[in-house]
């Protein structure tokens, strides 16, 4: 069968790993590279082995040998690229978020529907096997009736001022930082796992670090150059957040962000507590799962196929005692986002665990009530339950 000719636009830091993921499931070839100039696009190139580069991201789009771009741009790039290569017929794997506005994010749902192609949103956390695995518990009522649901992210990168990126700027990150950043996967996490939709929130909003210094260089994130001379940078947008949760059914929830925690370098951890049951999942250690219950011992459920659900097992590659981590799991959203390409693309035959530009549009809604409700001071706010309803 022939190989699938994969582009990407937006060379930084999550680029290498969209390559390194495609290039394991061995049906896919990389094409080519798209950056800001022909000369950087070049150096990425050479440094990724790939063979050609563009310094214009519709050139890389018109390309013939190219049928799927990933867009792997700042955020606000998103929008533009998503939607010259949707125009283009071209197949679509995104980072997250969708794009900078509702109204973006709306029009690319609308945009990618219309035209026919797979459309899918790198939510990576969902390719874990023990994220799959807790799905299947709760979904044949393992743990009963969920009556809470409860977790945080929590990282540690953004907690000395002197770290600055353009995802500090909202013009090119956004309107909210946190909760934009690391707070979606958590609100896509649970609600792929629990089945249950987010209906209401109350969010509170901090700026710990209120002024940051930016470097006279280009600055990536995750890193820091001590040696720049640096200017002070106000900060507008939240390294912190609190909020209050109500899913369908009843259900409560509440989650905290956050990204100054000096300790927390990628800590992010789902618990649902049922009538039966709980279980919770940690990032940090994504090969166990725990189950706890009223009458009985405590068990961790490793990460072994021949013990997981057929549904989560297909996520597992390795023997028991072998462990897989974040690179796995990103290998595995990349493994069905082809897979549903080489099916033809059909709504119907989208395995379970991609995130769809519909998922993506729908988060966005989630984060956008979490600002509105603290810029309301801290009132329940309704998410709009229609996909397809009144922005």
């Amino acid at each position: 069968m022939k190989n699938i000719g994969m582009g990407l636009v937006g060379p930084g830091f999550i680029a290498a790993h969209h390559i390194d993921a495609v290039r394991r499931l061995g049906t896919v070839d990389v094409v080519a590279i798209a950056g800001t100039s022909v000369a950087s696009a070049t150096r990425r190139a050479t440094e990724l082995h790939v063979d050609r580069a563009y310094g214009d991201y519709l050139e890389l789009i018109a390309d013939p040998d190219v049928q799927v771009i990933h867009n792997t741009t700042p955020n606000h790039l998103h929008f533009a690229v998503s939607s010259a290569a949707l125009a283009a017929g071209k197949h679509v794997i995104s980072d997250k978020p969708l794009a900078m506005t509702l109204a973006e994010s709306r029009a690319l749902c609308d945009q990618a529907s219309a035209a026919g192609v797979a459309h899918v949103l790198t939510f990576n956390y969902r390719g874990n096997a023990m994220v799959q695995q807790a799905r299947c518990l709760i979904g044949r009522g393992e743990l009963g009736t969920v009556r809470f649901i409860h977790g945080h992210y929590l990282q540690d990168w953004m907690s000395d001022p002197d770290v600055y990126s353009w995802r500090s700027d909202p013009m090119k990150g956004g309107a909210t930082s946190a909760l934009g950043d690391i707070g979606s996967h958590w609100c896509d996490l649970v609600e792929h796992v629990s089945g249950s939709r987010i209906v209401s929130v109350l969010a509170e909003l901090t700026t710990a670090v209120s002024t940051r210094y930016s470097a006279s260089v280009s600055s990536m994130a995750f890193t820091q150059n001590s040696t720049a001379e640096r200017s002070p940078v106000p900060m507008v947008s939240e390294d912190l957040a609190s909020v209050l949760l109500r899913f369908e059914d009843g259900v409560k929830g509440c989650l905290s962000v956050g990204q100054v925690l000096p300790g927390h370098d990628n800590d992010l951890q789902i618990e649902l507590n049922g009538s039966t049951a709980s279980t919770r999942w940690c990032q940090e250690r994504p090969n166990a799962l725990w189950l706890g219950r009223f009458s009985q011992s405590n068990v961790l459920l490793d990460r072994h196929p021949a013990l997981l659900d057929p549904e989560a097992a297909r996520y597992a590659h390795l023997p028991g005692g072998h462990p897989e981590g974040w690179a796995d799991a990103f290998r595995n959203v990349m493994s069905d986002a082809y897979e549903w390409i080489r099916a033809g693309a059909a709504p119907q035959d989208k395995p379970v665990a991609t995130a769809t530009f519909d998922d993506g549009y729908r988060n966005h809604r989630i984060i956008d009530a979490m600002l509105r409700s603290h810029a309301a001071g801290g009132m329940w706010t309704s998410v709009v339950q229609s996909l397809k309803g009144p922005l």
